[in-house]
C-alpha cells in the first residue's frame, strides 16, 4: 500500500514537453550531423580505395622493403592524434593551403587508411590464389578475375576496415580541432565549444543523434552485405 501511495503519477505534460525539446534539439543539429556525415562518407569512400589497393600492391606486388612500406602505411595508428593534427596543421599553412574542407577529408583519411589496410591484409594472408588461376585458365581476362573472383573474396576485409573507418572519421577530434573552420566544424569539435560556456541538454541529443548515425551505418551494411562474415577476421 505504501509503495503504490509514494508511487508518482505519470505526468504526460512533463513528458511532452521533454519529447518536443529532443526534437527540436534533434532538429536543430540535424545540419551538423549531415555535414560531419558527408565527410566521413568521402573518407570512407577513399580508405575503401587507397586501403585496398594498397594491401593488393604489399601483398601481391613482392614489392622491395614490403615491411618497411607496411608500417609506414600503419604508422598513423602509432602516434598520438593530436600529434598528427598539429603536423598536418602546420604543413597546411607552410604549403600556403589554409583549412580547406578537402584537407580535412585527406586528413581523416589518412588516420582511416590503416584499418583497411589492415583488415584486408588480414584476408589475403589466407587467401587461396589458385581460385584465381582457375579462372585464368578458363578464359577469364584480369579484369574479370578481379571484379568476379578476388573482390568478391577481400571484400569481408575491405568493409569490415571501411566500417572502422567511418566511425573513426565520424568520432574523430584531435585531427579536426586543428583542421576545421569557424561555422565548418565537425560534430565533435562543436560539442566540445558548447561545452566551454554551457552544459544542457543539447550534449544529450546530439551524442543521441552521434549514437543512432553510427548504429544506422553498421545496421545499413549488415542489410546490404552483411557482417557476419567478419567475425572470422
Amino acid at each position: 500500500m505504501s509503495a503504490a501511495l509514494n508511487k508518482r503519477p505519470f505526468d504526460a505534460g512533463r513528458a511532452a514537453y521533454l519529447t518536443l525539446n529532443g526534437l527540436l534539439l534533434a532538429f536543430l543539429l540535424a545540419p551538423i550531423a549531415i555535414v560531419i556525415v558527408f565527410v566521413a562518407a568521402c573518407v570512407l569512400l577513399l580508405s575503401i580505395a587507397i586501403g585496398g589497393a594498397c594491401s593488393l600492391a604489399l601483398a601481391r606486388g613482392n614489392l622491395p622493403g614490403r615491411d618497411f612500406l607496411t608500417a609506414f602505411f600503419m604508422s598513423p595508428l602509432m602516434l598520438p592524434a593530436i600529434l598528427t593534427g598539429l603536423a598536418l596543421f602546420q604543413s597546411y599553412l607552410l604549403a600556403g593551403i589554409g583549412r580547406p574542407v578537402w584537407g580535412l577529408i585527406m586528413a581523416h583519411t589518412l588516420i582511416a587508411v590503416p584499418y583497411v589496410l589492415r583488415t584486408t591484409l588480414a584476408v589475403l594472408h589466407n587467401f587461396d590464389h589458385r581460385i584465381e588461376e582457375a579462372a585464368a585458365v578458363l578464359g577469364a581476362s584480369p579484369v574479370r578475375v578481379f571484379f568476379e573472383v578476388t573482390l568478391p573474396l577481400i571484400r569481408p576485409g575491405v568493409f569490415a576496415g571501411g566500417v572502422f573507418a567511418f566511425i573513426v572519421s565520424f568520432d574523430q577530434f584531435p585531427v579536426s580541432l586543428f583542421l576545421v573552420v569557424p561555422k565548418g566544424e565537425t560534430l565533435p569539435v562543436v560539442l566540445f565549444n558548447y561545452m566551454k560556456f554551457d552544459l544542457d541538454g543539447a550534449i544529450a541529443a546530439a551524442s543521441m543523434v552521434s549514437i543512432l548515425l553510427a548504429l544506422s551505418v553498421v545496421l545499413a551494411l549488415e542489410r546490404l552485405i552483411g557482417l557476419k562474415a567478419y567475425v572470422k577476421l
